[in-house]
């Protein structure tokens, strides 16, 4: 016979499972970033895979599988060979001690400046190398933890695809919702995702062509260099790109080319500035918006957790947190309401 009652049999399994979950969490936190992207793919792939699926007749393993195929072209490979090509262009600028001894030369002739702050401009740009190349992902250095990822990745995202119908029904059967507070959840999550994924994607390419553009036009150097650290740093909304452009125009004005100077600064602030606020505007009538403080807490919050792919995920996590807030007090209020109409059917039946 059992030592506990029904009660606190059910009181200690529940802790055992709280236990066990928190230890799984632990261990799994090498690849979390792995499991989010899964979920990030899965909500962007759902809607083609079920169109390819029920609306064509297509087998479901061979749909998931041609889906997985595409994702890999189209954002997988070009992701690591920029995030190559980053790291490669650094180490060059950091190894040629002539480019920086211009460099400096070039701002003490612009901004004049004393000795102290020479030596911390020069400390500055080492330790800003030194950053950027920690932060992109080496495929050299690397390479087992990113194709480990990529596996884990695209095996979840496999099988999420395939049995989508229970892994959705699972979701909603487990969910601490309300069904209809859990559809909900689930339609605002779509929506977050692709603000911040698709529609902050497109967004950052478009100022990042930009800049390219314009650099080539103006004549500056490395044009395609330079647009693809726009396309990064534009993740964080306003104060993206005005960090490659101004810093650019200035070593233009520096070197005497006065009207590529003025011209950069007046197109940047003008135009690629600009243009954020326009595809936002289009971007929100479509799937809603995320708010830049939202977005640049949030990078701030993932770029140490994830390192360049925080520039995606940590929005993304900012944002879940508050979507859940948000239904937390819809269901609180739902539960207080009821609770006052339950108490009033007593006091009126006394």
């Amino acid at each position: 016979m059992s030592l506990f009652n029904y009660k606190q049999r059910n009181n200690i399994t529940l802790l055992i499972i709280i236990i066990l979950g928190c230890l799984i969490a632990y261990s799994l936190q090498g690849i979390f970033s792995s499991i989010l992207g899964t979920l990030v793919l899965y909500t962007i792939l759902r809607p083609v895979f079920l169109y390819l699926v029920e609306e064509r007749k297509w087998n479901k393993r061979l749909s998931a599988l041609l889906l997985l195929f595409i994702s890999v072209l189209v954002i997988v490979l070009p992701f690591y060979a920029v995030s190559t090509m980053v790291i490669e262009k650094i180490a060059e600028l950091q190894s040629d001690h002539i480019y920086f001894k211009n460099l400096i030369f070039k701002v003490k002739h612009l901004l004049p400046v004393g000795g102290d702050f020479q030596v911390l401009i020069e400390d500055g740009l080492k330790k800003a190398g030194t950053w950027a190349t920690e932060l992109f992902p080496s495929l050299i250095s690397g390479a087992f933890n990113i194709v480990l990822g990529l596996l884990i990745m695209y095996f979840l995202l496999y099988f999420m695809l395939i049995e989508n119908e229970k892994f959705e029904s699972s979701l909603l059967k487990y969910a601490p919702f309300r069904e209809q507070n859990a559809y909900r959840f689930a339609e605002e999550m779509r929506n977050t995702t692709y603000a911040n994924v698709l529609g902050q994607g497109l967004i950052c390419l478009v100022q990042g062509a930009l800049v390219s553009l314009s650099f080539y036009v103006l004549g500056y150097s490395d044009p395609l260099f330079w647009g693809v650290m726009t396309t990064f740093i534009s993740f964080v909304p306003v104060l993206g790109p005005p960090v490659i452009f101004v810093p650019a125009a200035l070593l233009q004005m520096a070197n005497g080319n006065s009207f590529g100077a003025w011209a950069m600064l007046i197109f940047g602030f003008v135009v690629i500035i600009n243009i954020d606020n326009v595809l936002r505007f289009m971007i929100a009538k479509k799937v809603g918006n995320i708010h830049p403080i939202i977005t640049v807490i949030g990078v701030v919050i993932g770029i140490p957790l994830f390192g360049i792919s925080g520039l995606v995920f940590g929005p993304l996590l900012l944002s879940y947190f508050i979507l859940m807030i948000k239904i937390y007090e819809t269901s609180a209020m739902a539960s207080e309401r009821l609770e006052r109409i339950k108490t009033i059917s007593e006091q009126e039946s006394l």
